[in-house]
């Protein structure tokens, strides 16, 4: 018997059902079968690791593996799950299942090629939430991109091609800077020491001059803001949000977007400290904007799914402010926030989705009288839309209140500003939600209610969403030992 490590099998099971997938491209149901059975063997794995505890060689990681692999370059499979770790991989083996069955019946040609790019993104997104080796992060990193650009490719409408190209170019530009910082830290770090290394362990603590650090941190938080996106780097999103697929959207604003926040908590702040804080002030203006940027667009918007981008935008915002404050509670909040937004966009991408399945348009102007049509429907609609815009009891707001309280004591002018920030999206999420459900109906549209599998979705979303937002303490209770390693702070 070949024991095979936890952390393997995590990173691995959806790339070998991605290659499985391979034969069964004329099999279209067995497809699909396979590829969601994959799929929820993946999340029962990584929600069984919320139970793995023990002693490990790197402290504060439930679950850790080293091997060597290119010993030469000084290259090792080393991947690591602490409590941050832990809800991002949860988050994610959960939207990718939620995203196979947002596209069960609306894709409908090379069905099994949609549902292998999925499974080998899923690895991608695993592989950037685990990796401990500055080199095994980004091959991960690149490897979650390019599924994304075929999905929008293949499978996306009216201007596909230009969106999945601009998404591409984008994320490769600020990769490829990411890519060169990288092997100057390697450098830089084997000078010293003489042992060449890409481990994040052995980089930590790596000397340079101010003008040095700089420039390789800004190379690595410009690769990480476009993957917020923060203004503004944030063109290609709405772009490829109205482009994209359904599943497309859900995995894109509930995935993607976060590994470029985990990158800067993982690797940016620990590697750069002192550049970290120089550019401070940087990242906390250019987070309040974006937040009272994309609140404000969002008002404009006729196209439902335009809507949820800048909303996206916005929240991320908050995010990148509880990074920017980096005080023990400001980043547990935004680390929950990520997880909060994961859900709650993922339902909003979701329930766009399927109206548009059943009337083909997204335009808010031909909708009205829904609440008497379609209630359950309406019900949910109502529910997300309200967890969006951060209705006390609803998860969001329970990150976005530990955001803007960490961030008060440090930064008081941008925490006043964002909380402008916050209620603004109240704003056009009631006005969207009397235009869609209860302003009369403008165009006589069959509707029918949701199906058992829409059913399924929604409501665990709505239980995810108010569990957070009524008990968030578990969730909280495993961020404090990560927290307090980066932050400095007591656990």
């Amino acid at each position: 018997m070949i024991e095979i490590p936890f952390l393997t099998l995590l990173l691995f099971l959806p790339l070998a059902g991605a290659v499985l997938l391979l034969a069964m491209t004329t099999r279209e149901r067995l497809a699909k079968a396979t590829a969601l059975t994959i799929a929820l063997a993946e999340t029962v794995l990584a929600c069984s690791a919320w139970f793995s505890r023990g002693d490990t060689p790197s402290p504060g990681y439930f679950l850790f593996v080293d091997s060597p692999w290119i010993e030469t370059l000084g290259i090792r499979f080393t991947a690591g799950m602490d409590g941050i770790s832990l809800l991002l991989v949860i988050l994610t083996a959960i939207v990718t299942t939620i995203a196979m069955l947002v596209s069960w019946r609306s894709i409908t040609e090379r069905v099994a090629l949609h549902f292998l790019l999925i499974l080998a993104m899923e690895s991608g997104i695993m592989g950037v939430f685990l990796s401990l080796d500055l080199f095994l992060f980004y091959l991960f990193w690149e490897l979650m991109l390019i599924p994304m650009f075929f999905l929008i490719g293949i499978w996306g409408h009216d201007r596909n091609v230009y969106s999945a190209v601009k998404f591409f170019l984008y994320t490769m530009v600020g990769s490829l800077l990411m890519l060169l910082a990288i092997i100057g830290i390697y450098l830089i770090h084997g000078e010293q020491s003489g042992v060449y290394s890409f481990g994040l362990a052995a980089l930590t603590g790596t000397s340079f001059s101010p003008a040095t650090g700089f420039w390789l941190y800004g190379a690595f938080l410009l690769a990480f803001a476009v993957k917020f996106p923060l203004v503004p780097l944030h063109t290609w999103l709405p772009d490829a949000h109205t482009d994209a697929p359904t599943a497309g959207s859900v995995i894109l604003a509930g995935l993607l977007l976060k590994t470029g926040a985990y990158g800067l908590i993982r690797f940016g702040y620990p590697l750069f400290p002192d550049a970290a804080r120089t550019l401070t002030p940087l990242l906390i203006g250019v987070a309040v904007a974006g937040i009272l940027y994309a609140s404000w667009i969002a008002f404009a918007q006729k196209d439902m799914k335009r809507l949820v981008a800048y909303s996206s935008i916005g929240h991320m915002g908050f995010v990148a402010l509880g990074i920017g404050a980096w005080t023990p509670v400001a980043l547990s909040g935004a680390v929950l926030q990520m997880v909060n937004h994961g859900l709650t966009t993922t339902a909003l991408f979701a329930l766009v989705g399927m109206l548009d399945e059943r009337a083909h348009t997204r335009r808010i102007e031909d909708y009205g009288g829904l609440w008497n049509k379609i209630p359950l429907f309406s019900a949910f609609f109502v529910l997300f839309f309200m967890a969006s815009a951060g209705l006390p009891g609803l998860n969001n707001f329970v990150g976005e209140f530990l955001i803007l309280t960490g961030s008060f004591k440090g930064a008081h002018l941008a925490t006043v500003l964002a909380f402008i920030g916050v209620v603004l999206p109240l704003v056009y999420t009631v006005r969207l939600i009397q235009e869609v459900l209860f302003q009369e109906e403008r165009r006589p549209l069959l509707l029918a209610d949701v199906s058992p599998r829409e059913l399924s979705i929604l409501a665990f979303l709505a239980i995810a969403d108010l569990y957070i937002g009524m008990h968030p303490a578990p969730l909280l209770e495993i961020l404090k030992a990560p927290v307090a390693v980066l932050t400095g702070g007591a656990p």
